[in-house]
């Protein structure tokens, strides 16, 4: 039974993608055979294999084997965006990164998510730099986020802003707090403090006066503490369920030169301090956020409350989940870091960087990401449904070329010379052209399945009868009829050129130290004159984005 799920979709797979791939179908083969997980290796295995015959059969065998299964079609229902309490024309949300590192696609559906909504209720979309945290920003990561924007088609209204320009305003509301009684200098531990967060029980710190506090506070600012001595920590409820509202920390002493300001600050605000007096002063009347933030809902209330100003919607959405991807930068920059991956636009990584290197469209991105919604619901979808809408959009435009990968070469016993013409796409007019006699290489894998007196063909071009497939190969020239048979694209001239395939970095939560695929094989020469950059489709094999000249080298997209 799991042998036939497991070709069912692998027939699948190669029809829809020109090439079955395992981890394309395992997904698939689980939800519908879920004992396939109790032994993954043997699942793995057997899918390989069998994508290793499905890839070599002729499309007749293909098609014939394909209308013996029966596929549940899903309905794609687009989930309608839409906010609480929103007036046409005053709707203001905020894009808020840090500038930690290169932005990723949970990026992409935060800042659609903004953007969109904004344009629908015909209001704006800031665009906020959240750096207080001058151990980690650069401007390298402001530049490419956006940088990154500018790709998706994200546009932002007025000139974006930067949390740290506001350091002197947070440090009059810090010194408001202390007068309120609403905030204490805490000088405890980081293992007291835990402790005693576990235990609901205050410490020292917080019975101190306020000249006192008034005090400390003063030396945070000046150089009286060095960094990790002492912390602003908001007066909450030691006794709430909630452990956010158990004293959480507004400011930190943060001993790093800023990109943005230099030296002159030492005490740094936390998110939960900054981010909702940035939203109130700033006008934003929505603020979306991962739904991971939730529990800190009450403590971004509680500040705005206590200092009075105006209080934005929350609106929370999920966080986006890829299955075997780490999307966070958390994940992301010790791969860099370790040499693991090239670098931030690894076409393996989920970057934006990663992500166009590997020929995926902004439109594919909007329409993968929006897909969910602003639904507080978990799932965690495979990569298939994001090459699935790129894939939709690459095929009407892309033109076609060979690439014949692990080449063989052949000699056609009694060929014609003959001038070539393909066209550059099934939809178009234009055509590319060679003259060809008897020589031609063709995909080892393919042409090895080739029986004695079977009858193939060299696409568009004419028919070739096998003679003698065993030592060596023999063939010879069969004409010229149009038929059904096993069509082979082909070559005439040796052109080197290199397929990066990008795979799943991680498996089971490892890293899948076999994730990057290098295949070698021999492509068209006219590639030579397209752009790097350029998304092509390489017949039978996929879409495929030029990375490089020198080397000749292309990455597999969809």
């Amino acid at each position: 039974m799991l042998t036939d799920i497991i070709r069912k979709y692998a027939l699948k797979n190669r029809k829809d993608f020109g090439n079955a791939r395992p981890q394309s179908i395992v997904g698939k083969v689980v939800a519908e055979f879920p004992d396939a997980k109790k032994d993954m290796k043997t699942t793995m295995q057997e899918a390989a294999r069998i994508c290793e015959e499905v890839n070599v059969l002729p499309e007749p065998d293909l098609d014939a084997e394909l209308s013996k299964y029966s596929f549940e079609e899903k309905k794609h229902e687009e989930k309608e965006l839409a906010l609480q309490n929103a007036e046409q024309g005053k709707v203001v949300t905020r894009f808020p990164p840090e500038p930690s590192g290169y932005p990723h696609i949970g990026h992409a559906k935060a800042s659609f998510l903004d953007y969109e909504l904004a344009k629908k209720y015909g209001g704006k979309m800031l665009l906020r730099f959240d750096d207080t945290n001058p151990e980690k920003e650069k401007p390298e990561y402001v530049d490419a986020i956006k940088e990154g924007l500018e790709w998706l088609g994200v546009e932002w209204d007025g000139e974006e802003t930067y949390t740290s320009d506001n350091m002197e305003k947070f440090y009059s509301y810090a010194g408001k707090m202390l007068e309120m009684d609403k905030a204490y200098v805490c000088t405890c531990t980081t293992e007291q403090i835990s402790k005693n967060r576990e235990l609901q029980a205050e410490c020292e710190c917080r019975k101190l006066p306020l000249e006192e506090q008034k005090s400390r506070w003063k030396k945070m600012l000046d150089g009286g503490y060095g960094a990790g001595e002492a912390i602003l920590r908001y007066k909450g409820d030691l006794s709430s369920e909630n452990t956010a509202m158990r004293d959480p920390t507004l400011f930190r002493i943060i001993l790093f030169a800023h990109y943005r300001q230099g030296e002159q600050f030492r005490a740094w605000p936390s998110y939960d301090f900054a981010a909702p007096i940035m939203d109130s002063i700033e006008g934003v009347t929505h603020a979306l956020r991962t739904k991971e933030y939730e529990l800190r809902n009450p403590l971004y209330f509680a500040v705005l409350k206590d200092l009075k100003l105006r209080e934005p919607k929350l609106v929370e959405f999920a966080r986006l989940s890829i299955k075997n991807t780490k999307v966070g930068k958390r994940y992301i920059r010790p791969l860099v870091k370790e040499g693991k991956v090239e670098g931030w636009d690894d076409p393996r990584l989920p970057t934006l960087k990663g992500l166009k290197r590997r020929g995926i469209l902004p439109q594919a991105i909007k329409s993968f990401v929006l897909s969910f919604g602003l639904t507080k619901t978990e799932s965690e979808p495979v990569w298939d449904k994001l090459l699935s809408e790129n894939r939709k959009l690459l095929d009407p435009v892309a033109s076609h070329y060979f690439f014949v990968p692990n080449p063989i070469r052949i000699k056609v016993e009694g060929a014609p010379e003959r001038t070539a013409k393909m066209k550059i796409h099934p939809e178009k007019e234009e055509v590319r052209q060679y003259s060809v006699k008897d020589t031609f290489y063709v995909p080892r894998a393919e042409i090895e399945g080739v029986k004695e007196g079977e009858v193939f063909r060299l696409k568009e071009l004419y028919n070739v009868r096998m003679i003698e497939n065993m030592d060596e190969v023999k063939v010879g020239y069969a004409g010229e009829e149009i038929t059904k048979d096993k069509k082979l694209q082909w070559v005439s001239e040796p052109l080197e050129c290199e397929i990066w395939k990008a795979g799943d970095l991680f498996i089971n939560d490892g890293y899948n130290s076999k994730s990057l695929i290098k295949e070698r094989g021999y492509c068209e020469k006219a590639v030579l004159g397209l752009d790097v950059g350029t998304i092509v489709q390489f017949e039978r094999y996929g879409f495929c984005r030029l990375d490089s000249k020198e080397p000749l080298r292309f990455i597999y997209s969809c």
